[in-house]
């Protein structure tokens, strides 16, 4: 988009007079953000320009024909159901853009620079909770959420994703008989994880998609994507973030506070699904990453593959039945040695 559409988008939605307009940073997502601002009251808008095919999934999954925005639809869902989302000044999707709140540019991994770790996790799960908790009290068949989910097939391509550029594309060479014994147990865990009851899931609920207000609220964005899956699947988001570490003691304690949150009783097999499900979701991570460099040509992930991994080497050290898929990584990928 040009200035002055940019302009004219701001001003048909806020009724300001626009000023000046600024190119946000991206994430690893095909949308431009610009932040647009009425210089004299300082009153500011964020105008979300589309891709050239808004209406296509950005992450794997078998429902690409969809027939409204995702942003838009499961927006209007997560809303419903009491989620802080981004309020929507203009919807103007036909034309390419949306214009939408200004959150400022403080997510929770920059709110954490100063702020208290133990208060904004908190907050950060408890949010999630709702989210869950709204959603499976009220499911909805007209939210794209609903006709998606994590399944086989797909746990098996974020696998098959990271063979093919956490490991070979990093110059692996993994023998035939280790790959088969890998696959053999991936494909024991797929229908471990695709077993497990699902229901809305954000699928990439991490640091750098809560944004903390002034005050302390934090507002979820960049959930177009949601689909079904288990409830430890956006815990591994936030809590195994590649972004922003942490230690186990805090892991464990939000992990106990959404169990009672949720009424989940048996904590410890909840964590023992939790670090299956990382040892999946941190292979993708680190595979995503490389081909985020290598076919997007954003070589700006790159640097988030040694936490991902980490936390990969972790959860395979408590789940003594992937001793073998332990024992193939660490000669192969050198995190995890």
């Amino acid at each position: 988009m040009t200035n002055d559409q940019l302009q004219a988008a701001y001003t048909s939605a806020t009724g300001q007079v626009a000023g000046q307009v600024t190119r946000l940073p991206g994430g690893a997502g095909n949308r431009i953000y610009w932040r647009v601002a009425d210089v004299a009251t300082g009153h500011t808008a964020v105008v979300m320009e589309l891709p050239a095919d808004p209406l296509k999934s950005e992450e794997a999954s078998k429902q690409e024909a969809l027939g409204e925005l995702p942003f838009l639809n499961v927006h209007r869902y997560l809303e419903r159901i009491g989620v802080r989302v981004p309020r929507i000044y203009l919807d103007d999707h036909q034309r390419g853009f949306v214009v939408l709140e200004d959150l400022s540019d403080r997510t929770l991994e920059e709110a954490l620079v100063n702020g208290d770790r133990r208060q904004i996790y908190a907050d950060a799960i408890d949010q999630l909770a709702l989210l869950r908790a709204g959603a499976e009290r009220a499911p909805d068949p007209s939210c794209l959420a609903w006709s998606r989910g994590f399944d086989f097939d797909l746990y098996q391509w974020e696998f098959e994703h990271f063979l093919e550029y956490g490991m070979f594309a990093r110059g692996s060479t993994a023998t035939a008989a280790e790959l088969q014994e890998l696959r053999v147990v991936f494909a024991k865990v797929s229908r471990e994880l695709a077993a497990a009851e699902r229901s809305f899931t954000h699928r990439d609920y991490q640091s750098r998609n809560i944004m903390v207000l002034r005050g302390g609220e934090q507002v979820v964005i960049d959930f177009q994507d949601a689909l079904l899956g288990p409830r430890q699947y956006d815990l591994v988001c936030l809590l195994r973030d590649s972004y922003v570490e942490l230690d186990r003691a805090l892991i464990d304690e939000m992990l106990s506070r959404y169990c009672k949150a949720m009424g989940i009783g048996d904590v410890a097999g909840f964590a023992a699904f939790f670090d299956l499900l990382t040892v999946q979701r941190k292979l993708k991570d680190a595979g995503r990453f490389v081909f985020i460099d290598q076919v997007k040509k954003n070589p700006a992930f790159l640097v988030h593959i040694p936490a991902s991994l980490r936390y990969v080497k972790d959860a395979l050290v408590r789940r003594s039945d992937l001793a073998s898929v332990s024992e193939i990584l660490a000669k192969h990928v050198p995190e995890l040695r």
